[in-house]
């Protein structure tokens, strides 16, 4: 996922970032000064401290934005809060003395050559413009207009040819992602004609079960569109388990019995075992495995309680439940989407998580208004979220 590619690129450009910034201040204002020049040792004043104190406490910031899964906010706190203190630690240390005042070190070299890295444009227009306006406004309170040109036109040119590399990644990307794509869901397609082939049923409901659970979970504004992305595959998959169900035991029309009931409850497990290691929905294995456990500890097949519950995971089963009760089945007609939303909302605290019971309610009117347009003997298509 490139999302996981990002993760990655973030910790090692900060290690790096750490790397440099030290070793260059160290190598120029101590090393230098001591083994090469004959200048005084040490940083320009007492306030320069300040960056390394605020690079410090960035440490468990950007630990705390990763562990609540705010990983796309780091490299903007990040790159905010240094690019602010380098600038006000100047303006504080050559208010009276602008003439000493050396422009440009290497760090920020390294900044405008890594942009690329992150395929984000917004990222790279705060980074370019931040560091242009950091040099123009240092030059304009200082009074020392034409001793940073250089670095003004050095950041331009970098700029430049960031711009043309990070264009050029996100071709690439681009075209990665969208081979890598139809074959997802060309494999999708595949398993579900599959599972349809055994129990006919199975398709619709697989659809439907994504289809709804894709729009609870959008109203919770809380996951990004790959998220999405792979949480709908993981939906659609979610019943994947059956295969290994004989047609006796699943295409039954009357009551279970207690050992047939059992073989049924196995289906969760067998499923997330079967496509753990696919790429693209191994993050949400939780929605296969436990879209049959209830939020009070009396589901299967491992009775996780309340919030031990993956929240993928009750968000489908709430979507799983009301296209049970609003479908037909080989030994019962489909009952009214009114009586189901009753029934979905009176497992409150029992069946269901009760955040996502109140999130239920301002979504219901679009699983109605889909409920209703549903191509039931139509070809069935991926909806336009899943396929940018």
């Amino acid at each position: 996922m490139i999302s996981h590619e990002e993760q990655r690129t973030v910790k090692w450009f900060l290690l790096f970032f750490y790397i440099i910034v030290i070793g260059y201040d160290f190598f120029y204002y101590f090393f230098l000064p001591i083994f090469v020049t004959d200048k005084k040792s040490g940083v320009p004043s007492n306030f320069w401290y300040l960056n390394y104190l605020v690079l410090l406490i960035l440490i468990p910031v950007m630990y705390y934005l990763s562990k609540v899964n705010k990983q796309s906010w780091i490299k903007y706190v990040f790159i905010i809060s240094y690019l602010s203190t380098a600038f006000i630690v100047d303006i504080i240390t050559y208010w009276d003395r602008g003439k000493d005042y050396s422009s440009g070190n290497v760090v920020e070299v390294f900044l405008m050559l890594s942009l690329p890295l992150f395929l984000d444009k917004r990222y790279f227009w705060l980074v370019s413009l931040g560091l242009a306006a950091k040099y123009i406004l240092t030059s304009i309170i200082l009074h020392i207009s034409f001793f940073l040109i250089l670095p003004i036109i050095l950041i331009v040119i970098l700029s430049i040819m960031s711009f043309f590399l990070l264009v050029r990644f996100q071709g690439y990307v681009k075209a990665i992602s969208t081979s890598y794509d139809n074959q997802l869901k060309g494999i999708v397609k595949g398993v579900i004609a599959t599972l349809e082939l055994k129990d006919p049923y199975t398709r619709g409901h697989s659809e439907r079960v994504a289809s709804y659970a894709l729009l609870l979970a959008q109203g919770l504004e809380k996951f990004s569109e790959d998220e999405q992305k792979s949480f709908y595959y993981a939906c659609l998959l979610h019943d994947i388990g059956k295969v290994h169900i004989p047609d006796q035991i699943l295409m039954k029309p009357g009551r279970l019995t207690k050992e047939e009931f059992e073989i049924i409850k196995s289906h969760p497990v067998v499923g997330a075992d079967a496509v753990k290691n696919v790429e693209g929905i191994k993050d949400c294995i939780c929605v296969i495995r436990s879209h049959h456990e209830r939020w009070d500890g009396g589901g299967y097949p491992e009775q996780l309680k309340g919030e031990e519950i993956p929240l993928l995971a009750r968000v489908a089963s709430i979507a799983d439940a009301f296209d049970a009760m609003t479908s037909s089945r080989s030994y019962r007609a489909a009952m009214p989407v009114e009586e189901a939303y009753q029934r979905i909302i009176e497992g409150k605290g029992s069946q269901f998580d009760p955040m996502l019971i109140e999130e239920f309610k301002n979504v219901f009117p679009a699983w109605v208004k889909f409920h209703e347009k549903y191509p039931w003997t139509k070809e069935w298509e991926f909806p336009k979220e899943v396929e940018k």
